[in-house]
């Protein structure tokens, strides 16, 4: 198992984790998404369905379909965490008219970390990942 390989399969298990979370507090929470979850949710969606091919069939050439998400990804959830941290002078709109936000003390993951943030790690984790498989395979 090439190193490639190991950090297609991470980038894969980190899409899937993310892709099950959203949809276990979509649906078995359910916690209606606001707009920019709904943007991330497109970008990540995808991802965990063509790197699980990528893995079966060790294309690590698939950084060049994965790359433009994972940044599109990434700077819709820059976007949303800079409006959470207030950086941004834009108040959050909720998730739903009566639901939650992600500014809501049960949207935070061990009760700590906002979800915004979890999205951008997630989408900067798997840029890098995809970047350092081009270089890899260029070299």
């Amino acid at each position: 198992m090439t190193w490639q390989y190991r950090l297609l399969t991470l980038a894969w298990v980190i899409s899937l984790c993310a892709t099950l979370g959203a949809l276990f507090i979509g649906e078995v929470m359910g916690q209606t998404p606001c707009t920019l979850c709904w943007y991330q949710r497109i970008a990540m969606f995808p991802l965990a369905l063509i790197l699980g091919i990528a893995c079966i069939n060790a294309d690590f050439q698939i950084w060049k379909y994965a790359l433009p998400l994972a940044l599109i990804g990434a700077l819709i959830a820059l976007w949303h965490s800079m409006l959470y941290a207030g950086i941004i002078p834009e108040p959050i709109v909720p998730c739903s008219r009566s639901g939650p936000s992600c500014t809501d003390e049960n949207m935070l993951l061990l009760g700590i970390i906002p979800l915004p943030y979890i999205s951008l790690l997630s989408f900067a984790s798997l840029s890098a990942l995809f970047i350092t498989i081009a270089r890899g395979k260029n070299s």
